[in-house]
């Protein structure tokens, strides 16, 4: 006799109604006001400086790269303390933390001063909460959007899964911005770990502090993201937190934050270059540089070439290299047109150099089950390839600090010459799913000087990965005076290393 089975249909039927009542979404109609730079800001101490020295350059920017952590917080609360008119900030996540205080606390004081905040914040892994977001929105000179915001109606899980078609397009440009004169760019977010200040690991990124003419154009692709359809202000968003409540949220950051304040904000301005970029002792380097960012319309359409608009352009000045090409990447997933793309620079006789991490020093283990699938394909491609070590943290901070080193910064260096310093990945995340921006800068000086210096480290940091003579993938290093040869993953413990195996289930394309 024909059965049905109640129960089964009726926990199908439970999760239906669940995502369909879950899956709410934000309009994206909703009315706001546009607004657009401030070009008239020559006036203030950061124009008048990058006029002149555009004057003093023929029309170049200058540049100064931040490797420390603290160097890149420092620079950032020391630009915010002397903005005049404007500060336009761009971020992928912010968190709730020490560092995520400071820098609400400095967009604040600029606020009380008379500047004009606009921070633009994509939402999807901002843990910082929404009455800390709402309290900054409050300050009439403060203006804060989500760039594709999640409901805040129901349940978060169901609203990402039930709009995921839309919800999986992330913004994860990185800027800040100061009257539009100076600016720092690169591959930090607003936590802690980008700014060494957490004691369990280091973070090995890299930004560029820079001003002069670029700046208008880093002021322009702010906008475009700024004014976009997608750019909704939090308060549509998150509107729900009474005034009461935002009050005693403002005196909790205050509380803690100013707890905090004076130590990391002295620490950060009391390094030795934040001190020698101040008094003038270190000299920035002129260079010509363009502003590389995917147009917002990536994140409506399918994913497709003529979408691509940062790779497309990167691609074009790499295809012009004659003698090498570094990239650095956290997280590289090359796919096998990434593989032959590789080859295909080896062959024409581009020495191709490729340094990511290793599955110990890698926060994302997703990311390495899909690129150790292509591991022997990219070293049979003449490629060089390297793995950070897990336990080189120390190495980079003189000495000091945490042992454990996680690798966070994205470079490309073209023939010594050319720099691409952003937010974009080797992975087909950011190369097809995200909004990515960054630098291309012109400077045999900055570039060769970052290059010489990343050979110089990459035998005490990294593992050299070779085939042995029956085609395994071996890892070479020279530890403590030892030479060193793992067979498997280094560093890496039993749980670990199976967690990876397992992951290889995730699908490529969204790593």
């Amino acid at each position: 006799m024909f059965r049905i089975d109640l129960r089964g249909n009726f926990l199908v039927v439970s999760f239906l109604v669940l995502l369909a009542a879950g899956c709410a979404t934000v309009p994206h109609d909703l009315p706001k006001t546009s607004s657009v730079y401030i070009a008239d800001t020559g006036e203030t101490h950061f124009g008048s400086l990058a006029d002149s020295w555009a004057e003093l350059h023929g029309g170049k920017s200058g540049f100064y790269p931040l490797s420390q952590g603290m160097d890149a917080l420092g620079a950032r609360l020391r630009i915010a303390e002397r903005a005049e008119k404007t500060i336009d900030l761009q971020y992928f996540l912010m968190k709730s933390d020490t560092a995520g205080l400071v820098v609400a606390l400095s967009l604040l004081e600029a606020a009380d001063r008379g500047v004009r905040v606009r921070f633009l914040l994509d939402d999807i892994f901002t843990s910082a909460p929404d009455r800390t977001l709402l309290l900054l929105n409050q300050h009439p000179n403060i203006e804060v959007r989500l760039f594709n915001p999640i409901s805040r109606s129901g349940l978060h899980a169901l609203n990402f899964a039930g709009n995921f078609s839309q919800a999986n397009r992330r913004m994860h440009n990185k800027s800040f911005t100061v009257d539009n004169s100076i600016s720092i760019v690169g591959g930090r977010n607003i936590a802690d770990e980008y700014f060494q200040l957490k004691d369990s690991s280091v973070f090995a990124d890299f930004d560029v502090v820079t001003f002069g003419p670029v700046a208008t154009e880093i002021s322009v692709s702010f906008d475009e993201f700024w004014n976009d359809e997608m750019a909704i202000p939090v308060e549509q968003v998150s509107s729900s937190e009474k005034a009461g409540v935002l009050a005693d949220e403002r005196a909790r950051i205050a509380e803690e934050a100013r707890r905090t304040y004076q130590e990391v904000y002295g620490k950060a301005l009391s390094s030795e270059l934040m001190q020698e970029l101040i008094s003038g002792a270190r000299d920035f380097v002129a260079a010509d540089a363009t502003v590389l960012y995917d147009d917002p319309e990536k994140l409506r359409n399918a994913v497709a070439d003529e979408h691509q608009r940062l790779a497309a352009e990167l691609d074009a000045r790499i295809q012009h290299a004659e003698n090498e090409v570094m990239f650095i990447s956290p997280y590289y997933v090359p796919g096998k047109s990434g593989v032959e793309y590789a080859r295909a620079l080896v062959d024409k006789g581009v020495r191709t150099v490729v340094l990511t991490n290793s599955l110990a020093s890698n926060n994302h283990v997703p990311v390495h089950s899909g690129y150790a699938r292509y591991r022997k394909r990219v070293i049979e491609a003449g490629v060089e390839l390297y793995e950070a070590r897990a336990d080189a943290g120390r190495i980079l901070q003189a000495g000091e600090g945490p042992g454990l080193l996680t690798l966070h910064t994205k470079l490309i260096l073209i023939d010594r010459r050319y720099l691409f310093v952003g937010s974009l990945n080797l992975d087909p995340r950011s190369i097809d799913i995200n909004a990515e921006m960054g630098l291309l800068i012109d400077s045999e000086e900055l570039t060769g000087a970052i290059a010489k210096g990343i050979e110089e480290l990459l035998p005490d940091i990294a593992y050299r990965l070779r085939l042995d003579d029956k085609d395994k993938v071996r890892w070479h290093a020279v530890i403590d005076g030892e030479t060193v040869i793992e067979t498997s993953e280094p560093q890496a413990g039993t749980w670990l290393r199976f967690k990876a195996w397992f992951m290889k289930i995730a699908p490529e394309s969204q790593l």
